[in-house]
């Protein structure tokens, strides 16, 4: 495909992507959207992921989620914002409220009512911020100034009660900090976090990626079904609300090099080091244990 031909596919994709949105409340079939665009439904299907990284019926979802957003933050009620933005029952909106990163009424309230607790501790890569919900944790976050964590942590869930409690998340930290110290590969903790359809494919490749490998953002687009994406791919990579547990240090470029880490290259280089080498010490160890 040349240039021309890309640029004419890419404005083709843009257009389905508006008419799906303007519809978005609406029953949307592939054969109708294939009309649209003058395509066979399998076409537009395998175009649509190629160009967007998503199915049309994900990007839909999506759409919902943002008209209830838009609903909800007007002022409405639940009910109304619901149906305004296509969910045919409550409880349809609710098996999404995982994007929401909140349950719907939460979000309506702007988070209102959200208690979430939090916790700061020294690390080898300076200042680590733990934030969660009752649900899991929302946030991780690194830095020098643990001020700064905080600061930062306040005005992303400003409308929300925001509280230090060392000693409630106090499991949370010392699996983090036995992670950091090399002692502990398994990060798979619970999370409260919004996401699109995209990034929470994104995510769950990253979570994919065994301790001590890599993989380029080309490969996990690929993973993703969607090669092209590659730069899609990489803004996902960067909105990660939970540095460490969603790993997103392990993405690197094609030839190897580092690039990209929302908290620093030198601290990116740190884990893939300390990773690389408990992953070998524990390999180192495990013929002698089954000698014994």
């Amino acid at each position: 495909m040349n240039d021309d031909d890309h640029e004419r596919l890419r404005s083709a994709i843009v257009a389905l992507c508006k008419h799906i949105a303007a519809h978005a409340a609406q029953t949307l079939t592939l054969a109708e959207l294939g009309r649209v665009a003058g395509w066979s439904p399998y076409h537009l299907q395998r175009r649509f992921k190629q160009i967007v990284g998503v199915s049309p019926r994900e990007f839909q979802e999506t759409c919902r989620l943002d008209a209830f957003k838009r609903h909800a933050r007007a002022g409405g009620s639940l009910a109304d914002a619901t149906f305004a933005a296509g969910f045919g029952s409550s409880s349809r909106l609710y098996e999404k409220a995982a994007l929401l990163g909140m349950t719907p009424a939460h979000y309506r309230k702007r988070g209102a009512t959200l208690d979430i607790a939090y916790t700061v501790f020294d690390s080898p890569l300076g200042q680590v911020l733990i934030a969660a919900s009752a649900r899991g944790l929302c946030k991780i976050s690194l830095g020098a100034s643990a001020r700064a964590l905080e600061r930062e942590l306040r005005d992303e869930f400003a409308a929300a009660a925001c509280r230090r409690d060392d000693r409630l998340l106090k499991n949370y930290r010392q699996k983090l900090q036995r992670y950091l110290d090399g002692g502990n590969p398994d990060l798979t903790l619970p999370l409260d976090i919004r996401a699109t359809a995209f990034q929470r494919k994104v995510w769950n490749i990253l979570r994919g990626i065994p301790y001590g490998e890599t993989r380029s953002y080309s490969e996990i687009a690929a993973t993703a079904g969607a090669p092209s994406a590659v730069r899609a791919v990489a803004r996902a990579i960067a909105t990660n609300p939970v540095a460490l547990v969603i790993p997103c240090h392990r993405a690197v470029r094609k030839d190897g090099a580092l690039a990209g880490y929302r908290w620093g290259i030198a601290r990116k280089r740190r884990l893939l080091d300390s990773e690389r080498d408990a992953a070998a010490t524990a390999a180192r160890r495990k013929p002698a244990q089954a000698v014994k």
